[in-house]
């Protein structure tokens, strides 16, 4: 047998290492390892850089997306047909068709109107082209026949129109001055598709956290190098490079260290330039481990757990040092990627300003009636709401040339070919788009305010997950009732005492005052019917003015309720024509196709209009007792009333403190 050969001194202290084989000082459970890493990081998204839009797909917004123009920009029309005054056509039907002169006018798609379509006229319009002033709706070609009577081209009408039909007004999508897309929001070709029709060329987004990624072992081949005795094949690199990619990050490769301190330190040193580092085998404490020790020393608080109980993944070595993720997985591909997905992707994913993953159907409960045509199987766009009772499924579309319907929704369900109908409560798998679906900390729903924004942005900066649903004052205290929401923004006025929002309280429904708006009439200035008048005068003579047109808010909003009342009986010209907010109704004035309306100060000043004032309102929250107690709701209930933000609110033009 042959002689031992002798150690030298040199060796005695790397062969005393060996022989102890040192094993696992500690084990601890999953949720421990990750509270003692996460309570180490500060795992804030990383800040915000600029790209060109054309690279902003599966990025994360770095800030709040406000519209700087509205969408539609014009009211356009829907279909291929006439632009017409609707009630020109009361009592049309095939036997007897009403008879309309055409104008000397064709408006396709870029032409501006120039012609005023006056009572008992008519103007030939194409899909999507701009609705001229005095129409309040679109007749389709096909319920028509087109005429000569008299040397003149007319049009035969052969049903009867209702007002705004097959009409997208102006900012009816997105109004000027919106919170159109969020910060946190994940980009998709839905919301690129938004930033587009606002005419963005690049956009905020959360940078990608660079991951640096070194596989160690003297055992480890690249691919494509020859096979060797006792050699394997680095695949964790691979892998590992392309879940961080999945994960939100940007892979940054590093290669293969061999065991050996001083190429190790180097690399190590390299990978400490990304945000965040992993290393691949050598976690075992053995003989040939030396990641461990080097990254003992390369700053505080250092290694943090070293040992899971996990199966597999038992080895990962979990450490921060002076702020920066360093983690050391298994060397076997399969503990390797099971570690990465348990503790390096959720990191990767806080810090990309991203959210947790959830199963691709979900069923959720349809809280409102829909209607649909038989024949046709129908696939509704569906926002998802959490409630006591589990997810509500909100249908969100806004017309088939809406941007907003896909942004808004969190997936989709089927209405089978034959059904007429869903009816309220009916169970609906929704099916979720692209993205996985993100719980909200905090649901709204009711009516929109652009102080509301700057209340949500700063819960969103403080990390709150906040949906909001604009579905009116009506809309927001239907759903308080039912317990959809956890709170209602509302602005309702009651006609019989005046006061707002109070008398409109049920039980288990909690009033949170908010603050003060001032509803006003907006015109363009320089319109002497209306400047330097008080408002009183200035509505009379306008509701007495046949020239002078009127835009009006749809019914079950506030300010509809508000302007009802002041109207009592008088139904000015342009009346039946209904816009969805305060951006529609200031673009349609600022632009020339009505001479006024009813809105709130602040987005008067935002079009550059003329306004007289008519009557404070106030714009208040409604809690149900069931959510009251919610952390969420506290936040929201500690945001209003901080000073900061009650600062911008003033410095916006609402007013605080007001007496109820």
């Amino acid at each position: 047998m042959p002689d031992t050969p002798a150690t030298s001194p040199a060796d005695i202290p790397d062969l005393s290492r060996a022989a102890r084989q040192e094993q696992f000082l500690e084990v601890v459970s999953r949720e421990e390892a990750s509270h003692r890493f996460h309570a180490a990081l500060d795992l804030s998204p990383l800040p915000g850089e600029a790209v060109p839009l054309a690279a902003a797909l599966d990025r994360v917004l770095a800030a709040d997306v406000v519209a700087p123009v509205d969408v539609p920009c014009f009211d356009r029309s829907g279909v291929d047909g006439f632009a017409l005054r609707a009630e020109d056509t009361a009592g049309a039907g095939d036997d007897r068709p009403v008879r309309l002169v055409l104008n000397g006018e064709v408006l396709s798609c870029g032409v501006a109107p120039s012609l005023t379509v006056r009572p008992g006229t008519a103007t030939v319009i194409a899909t999507g082209g701009m609705v001229p002033r005095g129409a309040d709706a679109v007749m389709m070609v096909e319920h028509t026949d087109v005429a000569e009577e008299d040397g003149r081209a007319i049009v035969l009408v052969r049903r009867p129109a209702a007002s705004g039909q097959f009409i997208a007004f102006a900012g009816s999508d997105i109004g000027r001055g919106e919170t159109v897309l969020r910060r946190g929001q994940r980009l998709t070709s839905r919301e690129i598709g938004v930033l587009a029709a606002l005419g963005l060329t690049e956009i905020a987004v959360v940078r990608r956290p660079r991951v640096a990624i070194l596989s160690t072992g003297d055992e480890l081949l690249a691919p494509g190098e020859p096979m060797a005795p006792g050699r394997v094949y680095d695949s964790n690199a691979a892998i590992l490079a392309a879940a961080v990619a999945e994960a939100g990050g940007e892979p940054v490769p590093l290669g293969i260290a061999p065991d050996r301190e001083d190429v190790l330190r180097e690399r190590v040193a390299r990978g400490m330039d990304a945000d965040l580092l992993v290393l691949s085998g050598g976690t075992s404490k053995g003989a040939g481990d030396i990641s461990a020790r080097i990254v003992e020393g390369l700053g505080e608080p250092g290694i943090l757990v070293h040992g899971v109980a996990l199966k597999p993944g038992k080895p990962v070595c979990l450490a921060v040092c002076d702020g920066k993720p360093v983690v050391l997985l298994p060397g076997f591909p399969t503990s390797a990627i099971f570690t990465f997905h348990e503790f390096v992707a959720p990191v990767i994913r806080a810090l990309a300003g991203l959210g947790a993953e959830v199963p691709d159907m979900v069923e959720a409960t349809l809280p409102v009636r829909i209607t649909s045509e038989r024949g046709r199987t129908e696939f509704v766009m569906a926002s998802l709401m959490r409630t006591e009772q589990g997810l509500a499924a909100y249908p969100t579309g806004k017309g088939s040339g809406a941007v907003t319907s896909f942004a808004q929704a969190d997936g989709f369900f089927r209405v089978p070919q034959h059904a007429e109908r869903v009816d309220a409560g009916a169970p609906v798998q929704v099916q979720l788009i692209g993205r996985r679906l993100e719980p909200a900390d905090l649901s709204i729903i009711g009516s929109h305010c652009v102080g509301l924004d700057l209340l949500v942005g700063e819960l969103g900066a403080a990390g709150l997950k906040v949906k909001i649903l604009s579905v009116g004052s009506m809309g927001g205290l239907a759903a308080a009732k039912r317990g959809e929401c956890d709170i209602a923004p509302v602005h309702l006025m009651d006609p019989a005492s005046g006061l707002y929002n109070t008398p409109f309280l049920a039980p288990g429904l909690e009033l949170l005052p908010g603050y003060g708006r001032l509803q006003g009439i907006v015109f363009r200035p320089g319109d002497g019917r209306f400047e330097g008048r008080e408002a009183a005068a200035a509505l009379a003579g306008a509701a007495a003015d046949p020239d002078c047109l009127m835009i009006n808010r749809n019914p079950g909003s506030g300010t509809r309720i508000l302007v009802d009342r002041l109207l009592a009986r008088a139904r000015p010209a342009g009346y039946r024509t209904q816009s969805k907010s305060h951006n529609a109704v200031a673009a349609a004035v600022a632009q020339g196709r009505a001479d006024w309306g009813v809105a709130i100060a602040g987005v008067a000043k935002l079009y550059g209009l003329g306004f007289l004032p008519l009557q404070p309102e106030q714009y208040d929250f409604i809690i149900p007792d069931t959510r009251r107690d919610r952390p969420a709701v506290q936040r929201f209930i500690e945001a209003l009333a901080g000073p900061d933000l009650r600062a911008r609110l003033a410095g916006q033009g609402f007013t605080l403190g007001e007496e109820r």
